[in-house]
């Protein structure tokens, strides 16, 4: 699950929201043959967007000139996770699943703030749109490449939303600026707008999803995983190694791997042997885990067992290869 917020690369959020709302329509003049794409929210499923625009364009009370009006959020599902919807809702379903957990992640986005009226997606004025596809843009490889050119469509299950939510709340009174990733550093700077963890908010829309849905993740798919990989330190590394060897070894392991993940992410553990020491009995459990027959339907092969053949291969492997220098 890929989840980001930007200032709004279409159009400058410093002032009126018409030029992002008419991009954000590109799909409904492309394709004006279908049944047009409404905006929604949590009060409605059938928004137009010149209401889009009135309402952001009107909850700006006390803002600065040079003040951020609107941000826009993106919410792009894997084509794994798209796929694993399509299978369990249907072709048709999808679309209705994913504006339900947008409200979701948006429920997530005010808890986010941590102040106090901003409680869920209700408390916030915010618009969704649902995009079915994506486009090469010139900095694409197989544009640049020459395989594919700008504008063409992107193969593949594509479908997510594109949501522009207000600077001010719902009762435009609070400002509430996501770009503030004081994380409670500053005391004062988060009263007054609102502390906002992104990676934690990111971190989040992942977690409802899983739980939402019920989605069996695997530990490579995490955000967790990639963050340490893209920007963890050896130590990490080496944490992340150990669960993933559990998570590899024994089906049920996976999902303590993934919450274990979560935290060397954060850089909670100093070492290894402290990432065990710190859970306590949790990673006592896990271990036990490791030591379970490694799940396989119908076939029970501890993982020392494993190992075992795997060295006796290497050793016939060997032997073979020195019979063969022999006979030459």
């Amino acid at each position: 699950m890929y989840i980001n917020i930007t200032d709004s690369e279409i159009s400058n959020n410093k002032g009126s929201s018409s030029e992002l709302t008419s991009y954000l329509e590109k799909e409904n003049r492309l394709y004006n043959k279908q049944e047009p794409e409404y905006w929604f929210n949590h009060n409605s499923q059938h928004i137009e967007p010149f209401e889009v625009r009135r309402a952001i364009d009107g909850n700006i009370a006390k803002l600065c000139k040079t003040d951020a009006k609107f941000f826009l959020i993106n919410i792009s599902p894997s084509q794994k996770e798209l796929n694993f919807l399509k299978e369990r809702f249907g072709a048709a379903g999808v679309k209705d699943q994913l504006k339900r957990y947008a409200e979701k992640v948006m429920d997530e986005y005010a808890r986010n703030f941590k102040r106090t009226g901003i409680d869920s997606a209700k408390d916030l004025m915010w618009f969704g749109k649902v995009e079915n596809y994506r486009y090469y843009g010139y900095k694409d490889k197989e544009v640049l490449e020459g395989v594919k050119k700008r504008g063409e469509c992107k193969e593949g299950e594509q479908m997510h939303i594109q949501i522009i939510v207000s600077r001010k709340d719902a009762t435009n009174k609070i400002k509430l600026s996501p770009m503030n990733n004081s994380k409670g550093k500053n005391e004062g700077h988060s009263k007054k707008l609102g502390q906002f963890h992104r990676v934690a908010f990111k971190q989040s829309g992942e977690t409802v999803f899983d739980q939402f849905f019920h989605f069996d993740r695997q530990l490579k798919d995490t955000m967790a995983y990639a963050n340490i990989h893209k920007n963890g330190d050896l130590k990490q590394k080496e944490q992340l190694c150990a669960l993933e060897f559990g998570a590899e070894r024994n089906y049920h392991s996976k999902s303590i791997a993934n919450d274990f993940a979560k935290e060397v992410a954060a850089g909670l553990f100093h070492s290894t042997a402290d990432m065990f020491q710190s859970i306590g009995k949790t990673a006592s459990d896990f271990f036990e885990i490791l030591m379970e027959p490694v799940y396989s339907p119908g076939l029970d092969i501890s993982p020392v067992e494993e190992a075992e053949k795997r060295r006796r291969k290497k050793r016939k492997g060997r032997n073979q290869d020195h019979g063969q220098g022999l006979s030459r």
